[in-house]
């Protein structure tokens, strides 16, 4: 039985409730910031911010109205973090997709091909004083789940925006919800995620379009072909942009070389 989180966004009221329960409950420490000129903070995910409140403002006729969006790994069915780990480090465990923190090399391919920029680089020391970088991203509270109990953020919810349980569960919900907004003033609220990369388990309920929250649309699955043609396009470029360079070294050293012959012959 597959389980997922629904994210009711037209509930979410912005508290940040479930970051702190995420920080807490991974033991995770915070982030050093500074006021940047908005309520949401720290600014982006990181390797010790696993899920965050982003706050996107929209303009409405004459006022600005909040849309907000709990960030974080989707736990995608086709995930492109898995597709693409090298060593078998990102796999799939039920509904959860897990980084293996011993295989784990820090390549950093995963943080590249993830759609949603939820997987991050954390740089550690180790004991023998040298650095490591391993990818770092929610872990769905997998120690949590499977003994019975819900994911921390979503037991310290205070709006009851986020629910866990049964994928299948979830959907229906959703969908239900959808279709209540949807005949109260909201014509373009959706659920994401149910189809999205063969299903995510991490499922939305948005009044609003996607781009609107800062997701994409259609998210690309990213595979060890495609993220290789990546990697060769910036090489190849890198190769052109160092051509005009090694044939002006090359023409100067043919000039030197002249001089030098000719000066030789002088003598």
């Amino acid at each position: 039985m597959a389980r997922a989180m629904l994210i009711d966004e037209s509930r979410c009221m912005g508290c940040r409730g479930c970051q702190v329960a995420c920080k807490q409950w991974n033991d995770n420490p915070a982030e050093e910031t500074e006021n940047w000129g908005t309520y949401e903070n720290p600014p982006e995910l990181s390797g010790i911010t696993w899920t965050k409140i982003k706050f996107n403002e929209k303009v409405v006729g004459d006022q600005v109205k909040w849309l907000f969006l709990k960030q974080g790994c989707m736990h995608c069915t086709n995930a492109s973090c898995e597709s693409v780990c090298p060593t078998g480090a990102i796999r799939h465990y039920g509904e959860t997709v897990i980084v293996d923190q011993e295989w784990c090399i820090g390549c950093g391919y995963c943080v590249s091909a993830c759609p949603f920029d939820a997987v991050h680089s954390l740089h550690e020391v180790t004991g023998g004083g040298e650095e490591k970088a391993t990818a770092r991203k929610c872990t769905l509270c997998i120690d949590r789940t499977s003994n019975g109990l819900t994911p921390a953020c979503v037991k310290t919810c205070p709006a009851t925006a986020l629910d866990w349980g049964d994928r299948g569960e979830m959907l229906a919900k959703g969908n239900a919800r959808v279709a209540a907004l949807q005949a109260n003033g909201h014509p373009k609220a959706r659920l994401y995620g149910e189809r999205e990369l063969a299903g995510l388990h991490r499922l939305y309920v948005l009044v609003d379009e996607p781009s609107a929250y800062g997701l994409p649309e259609s998210p690309q699955h990213a595979t060890t072909n495609l993220l290789g043609q990546w990697l060769g396009g910036i090489i190849t470029a890198g190769v052109l942009a160092a051509v005009p360079f090694w044939l002006l070294f090359k023409r100067q050293r043919a000039a030197e070389a002249k001089e030098e012959t000719s000066g030789g012959g002088e003598q």
